[in-house]
């Protein structure tokens, strides 16, 4: 009876290290944790910043354009360097899949930045754009660390309360630079470790 429950043991554990090593090569690591820290700190650096500069929704929006503009760089620009220089990757466009769902939640988020701007109703912009990167960070839920689940349902709750909240003002900087803040270190921390 020992023997039989040793050897059902001993297959457990075999088939528990092939489920890891298959979830490990299906992991996408194009998404550098560091680039997203960097980005995050950014966010925060950036609403400290438009908090001095004059009140004015378009000194703001040019702010968070400016912030988005340097995120995208760091966090595509390191997409990039693992896309062309990890040998494991071999420049195989597949790898990049994980990249590509996450392109219509953010396109999104640029459609309805486009609208609102259109109307010259700024005060939703952060409430979008929190939960539009929320549902961009759950589009790779299958494929990145498991607790990336968090990071996008924090976004989302983020965008939320501050679309339901009493009264939202697009010239106050912080919510849009601590909940990135926040969000991006959550998120690099898990991508790193």
């Amino acid at each position: 009876m020992d023997a039989i429950a040793s050897h059902i043991h001993d297959a457990l554990t075999q088939v528990r290290e092939l489920r890891r090593n298959i979830l490990s090569k299906q992991r996408f690591k194009g998404y550098s944790g560091r680039a997203r820290i960097l980005s995050g700190s950014l966010a925060l650096g950036a609403a400290a910043l438009i908090q001095t500069l004059p009140p004015s929704k378009y000194t703001v929006l040019f702010g968070w354009l400016t912030v988005l503009s340097l995120g995208l760089f760091i966090n595509y620009g390191a997409l990039l360097y693992w896309f062309l220089f990890d040998p494991e990757v071999r420049r195989d466009v597949t790898k990049l899949k994980p990249v590509l769902r996450a392109i219509p939640s953010l396109a999104v988020g640029g459609v309805l930045t486009l609208a609102m701007l259109r109307s010259r109703i700024f005060w939703p912009l952060y409430g979008i754009w929190m939960t539009l990167f929320g549902l961009a960070n759950l589009t790779g839920e299958d494929v990145l660390p498991s607790r990336i689940l968090y990071v996008g349902l924090f976004y989302l709750a983020c965008g939320t309360i501050y679309l339901m909240s009493p009264s939202p003002t697009f010239l106050n900087p912080w919510p849009m630079g601590i909940v990135f803040f926040t969000g991006e270190w959550a998120a690099g921390l898990v991508m790193h470790f």
